[in-house]
């Protein structure tokens, strides 16, 4: 028996299930709240996460790498959410590091004479802004920002983590770091390259600190378009996202597993990777729902994961 007609099947004996299903979806989803993001649900299986600090320009303090590690954790874990929008309340999308709150760090180091004692200071620190990052990345659910002007520093760090970029036109790109004495530390130097795939260009921006510009940044890759205005951005890809969370969470979680797993080994290891995935989830309804849709030309709603 073919595949489409075990689906046809299948889903004649789910179609009472799924009405059901569909009936008792509540819009009143629950929202994690937090001190330094602003988390809402704009659209069905799409939240949409701001940094909000607008008066400090979105800079990165100590409750705000805490509170991306507790957010996007929470999301990974929360069957409601599929797609994840980020952005940033304000003038700028983010104005990179909260200085005065690195210096703070400092100074719980200076109290330590012995080297190695500072050294266990700043290790958990980067360990600490290191997570708050990559949260983004070990997330399951895509994750797909919007720049608005200033995109410096951690900013840069923090649009690497994510699957998706876009910006307006008057947005700009910076890894500052240098400009104050010291190497990005949080990502930008491990994924840049692998966004844009140019070592050399990468490493010009690193060693200079200099601008890049809305149209350089489509050209070389790290954004995937560009729009004239915040408002006109955040609407398109808030349509971009609902058509994602309405494909099914299995194929659209799992493929992200695979693709971040994948990007850095080789492919062999990543094929590897998917095949014992896939070994466990060519079994599930999703597989049979979505056949039987493009058989009928319908369309198919998918359980949340």
């Amino acid at each position: 028996m073919s595949l489409v007609a075990k689906s046809l099947i299948f889903f004649n004996s789910a179609k009472l299930a799924t009405g059901i299903l569909s009936r008792l979806y509540s819009s009143k989803v629950e929202v994690p709240q937090f001190e330094t993001l602003a988390v809402s649900v704009p659209s069905k299986n799409v939240f949409h996460v701001e940094m909000n600090r607008p008066k400090q320009l979105n800079t990165f303090n100590g409750a705000m790498w805490k509170d991306f590690y507790d957010c996007f954790m929470s999301l990974n874990n929360n069957p409601e959410c599929r797609v994840i929008v980020l952005s940033g309340r304000g003038k700028h999308f983010t104005a990179g590091i909260d200085f005065n709150s690195l210096l703070e760090e400092d100074s719980k180091a200076q109290e330590f004479e012995d080297v190695a004692r500072k050294s266990r200071i700043f290790q958990s620190l980067i360990t600490y802004c290191q997570d708050g990052i990559s949260a983004l990345e070990v997330c399951v659910k895509p994750v797909l920002s919007v720049v608005h002007n200033a995109c410096i520093g951690a900013g840069v760090d923090l649009i690497t983590a994510a699957d998706m970029r876009y910006c307006t036109e008057e947005a700009f790109f910076q890894v500052k770091e240098v400009d104050l004495g010291l190497a990005a530390d949080v990502g930008s130097l491990q994924r840049l390259p692998k966004v844009i795939g140019n070592t050399s260009t990468v490493r010009e921006l690193c060693f200079t600190a200099r601008r890049l510009e809305a149209k350089e940044a489509l050209e070389l890759g790290l954004v995937s378009k560009v729009f004239p205005d915040k408002d006109t951005a955040i609407q398109n890809i808030l349509e971009i996202a609902k058509t994602i969370a309405a494909k099914s969470p299995v194929a659209v979680q799992m493929t992200k597993k695979s693709m971040v797993y994948s990007q850095s080994r080789p492919n062999e290891d990543g094929l590897e990777h998917i095949k014992l995935i896939n070994q466990m989830m060519l079994q599930s309804e999703d597989l049979r729902k979505a056949a039987m849709a493009q058989a009928t030309k319908t369309v198919t709603e998918f359980d949340n994961l």
